[in-house]
């Protein structure tokens, strides 16, 4: 399975696509530029080792390329991202959305927040997308400067919430191929109007405490993963 991050030159697009070409995953970082993509990706592969698969193009071509699609873009030039690569998105893809709508897209401190249109960034990216595309949105409590200490291990878990379970699995896998990161299904795509402002209240938290890596765990149960279905 190809996985296209689209946002792979930013800080935690390319923290992802290490963690990810470490852990075998074909990886490939989208870019506005096919040359910057294709730079990304050989400092990529230089942190991630020998053997990690990880190329670079534009944000087009990766898209593409790919049966899965992470988005990982400030909110400021989300709808411009996903309007460049609808037509290139692949019949059935799963799109996985890790936007935040932080006010900072216009002026004001990061840990607050805006409400679009649509009540969510992930909302607001279905809507600008083809029907066929399965979106999935996520990865909002992982912070992005915990990703790029890359010989230190994750901690917390990866909420996932959206209205495909099987595209929730696909996004899980990926997060389980991450030493010591879980996954758990959130409910529907609604719910992103929750989960996208948990990262604001991390960067709140980060700012209160002098910390960077502040994140969510739940608990409850020793795994998560896909729900057992119900009788």
């Amino acid at each position: 399975m190809s996985v296209a991050i689209i946002g792979g030159t930013g800080d935690e697009g390319f923290g992802l696509a290490v963690r990810l070409g470490r852990a075998g995953v074909e990886v490939v970082i989208g870019s506005r530029s096919e040359e910057r993509g294709a730079a990304s990706a050989e400092k990529a592969r230089g942190v991630a080792g020998a053997g990690a698969s990880i190329e670079g193009t534009s944000n087009e071509a990766a898209a593409s390329g790919s049966d899965v699609v992470m988005v990982t873009v400030p909110f400021g030039g989300q709808a411009e991202i996903y309007r460049s690569i609808k037509d290139s998105v692949r019949q059935g893809a799963v799109v996985c959305d890790a936007t935040s709508p932080l006010a900072s897209a216009v002026g004001r401190p990061a840990w607050q927040v805006l409400t679009p249109w649509e009540g969510s960034a992930a909302e607001q990216a279905k809507a600008i997308m083809p029907a066929h595309v399965r979106m999935v949105s996520g990865f909002h409590t992982i912070s992005a400067e915990a990703l790029h200490e890359f010989d230190r291990p994750m901690e917390g878990d990866v909420l996932l919430c959206g209205g495909d379970a099987k595209a929730k699995a696909t996004i899980g896998e990926l997060v389980e191929r991450i030493p010591d990161l879980r996954w758990v299904d959130a409910g529907p795509l609604s719910l992103a109007r929750i989960l996208e402002r948990l990262t604001a209240l991390m960067i709140g938290v980060n700012r209160a405490y002098g910390t960077k890596d502040a994140g969510i765990k739940m608990i409850g149960r020793d795994s998560w993963g896909a729900p057992e279905p119900r009788p």
